[in-house]
């Protein structure tokens, strides 16, 4: 009896043992210095259960959204022609150095514009293949194909609403409108607002402003709320104002372009001077006051060589789309100033390109562009201009 009582306590001793082995392996466990873990608690709030507390449960935080990128870039006037007192065959003129290659003009800078999202300019002349005439003091005709020249330039919006668009009266207007048209060049019209979507996804609003230079606080307000409720993401306004070879806005400018930064604008795009004006971050806005020349034909020898790239990043995160940051990249309206240092008679060839960074022209047209330019506007007088050419 008695080995059979040892019997059965020893085996009533192994059941107990293997019962609180059993209960050990269920129990949470902690490691010294750790919290006790949570999962099995924390699993029924996660499934919608209520705590114990009766409290709701804490919703799970929602993830940011991912920012994504874009690149507005941003030049002068194109005038893809010499006037009308150069002939094209003559070897200084327009026509004469690009020759048949379209791509020539943005040879030096035409990798910036293709890496972008969206690059704009000011068109100041008429494209047109009829024998049209005109009573302007300056004109510039060209040819309907040199529209390719802004193609292959990495050119994707223009305005063409500035003083020069009616050089040739409505004819030539319908024409180089057609002519842009041919090639897929979207542009703007006088007052005109539209949508554009870059192939990378950004829906931009833009409106092109001349009105004989004065622009309209009104109109513009009610433009930037249109494109707002068309579904515009980023929005432009381009204006033809100021006055020329002035390297300061008047204070007017000033007014109205802060004005339409507050009503909504992000970016305000100036053109006329020929020269470079100020760039100004307002209110999380940017002003280009003027671009200057690019492209220029209108001049073998412009007054002021230098024009500039500016470039803008544009970030979108979930539906906010704000201005982040700005790059700018001096340059020359010539190849000619900025690879041979020459600024004498007729060293304009058409062909913008980059200043050396850190030289004295590119410290001089950062210091137009950041409103310290001590050089003094130029006094513009086309009085003799048409004895001087007999």
């Amino acid at each position: 009896m008695k080995i059979l009582r040892s019997v059965i306590l020893t085996a009533l001793a192994a059941v107990l043992a293997i019962v609180l082995l059993a209960r050990m392996d269920v129990l949470p466990t902690r490691s010294a210095g750790s919290a006790p873990r949570a999962e099995q608690s924390a699993a029924p709030a996660e499934r919608g259960a209520a705590p114990e507390n009766g409290q709701s449960p804490t919703p799970a935080a929602t993830p940011e959204p991912e920012p994504e990128y874009f690149v507005i870039s941003c030049i002068g006037d194109c005038t893809l022609t010499s006037h009308q007192n150069i002939g094209p065959r003559e070897a200084k003129s327009f026509a004469a150095k690009m020759g048949d290659d379209y791509g020539y003009p943005f040879s030096n800078t035409v990798q910036f514009f293709e890496s972008d999202d969206l690059t704009i300019a000011n068109l100041e002349c008429t494209l047109s293949d009829a024998r049209l005439s005109s009573m302007e003091q300056f004109y510039f005709l060209c040819p309907a194909a040199y529209a390719n020249i802004l193609t292959e330039g990495g050119v994707d919006f223009v305005t063409t609403a500035n003083n020069h668009n009616l050089d040739f009266g409505q004819r030539g207007l319908d024409d180089t409108w057609a002519s842009l048209e041919a090639v897929g060049m979207p542009y703007g019209r006088d007052g005109q607002e539209q949508l554009l979507t870059t192939d990378s996804g950004l829906t931009v609003g833009i409106c092109c402003v001349y009105n004989h230079y004065k622009p309209e606080l009104s109109a513009c307000t009610e433009a930037i709320r249109s494109l707002r409720e068309q579904g515009a993401e980023y929005v432009i306004l381009m204006f033809h104002w100021g006055k020329e070879m002035n390297y300061q806005p008047a204070e007017e400018q000033v007014e109205l372009a802060h004005a339409c930064i507050d009503a909504g604008a992000d970016l305000v795009y100036g053109s006329h001077s020929h020269c470079l004006q100020p760039v100004e971050e307002y209110n999380g806005g940017i002003i280009l006051y003027s671009m200057g020349n690019w492209s220029f034909g209108g001049s073998t020898n412009p007054r002021d060589p230098d024009t500039a790239i500016i470039q803008i990043r544009v970030c979108r995160r979930g539906s906010e789309v704000t201005n982040e940051s700005l790059t700018a990249i001096p340059c020359s309206v010539s190849s000619r100033p900025a690879l041979e240092g020459y600024t004498g008679d007729n060293y304009n060839d058409y062909c913008p390109t980059p200043y050396e960074e850190g030289s004295e022209a590119w410290e001089r047209v950062m210091s137009k562009l950041d409103g310290s330019y001590e050089g003094g506007n130029q006094v513009v007088d086309y009085s003799g201009w048409y004895h001087s050419w007999g």
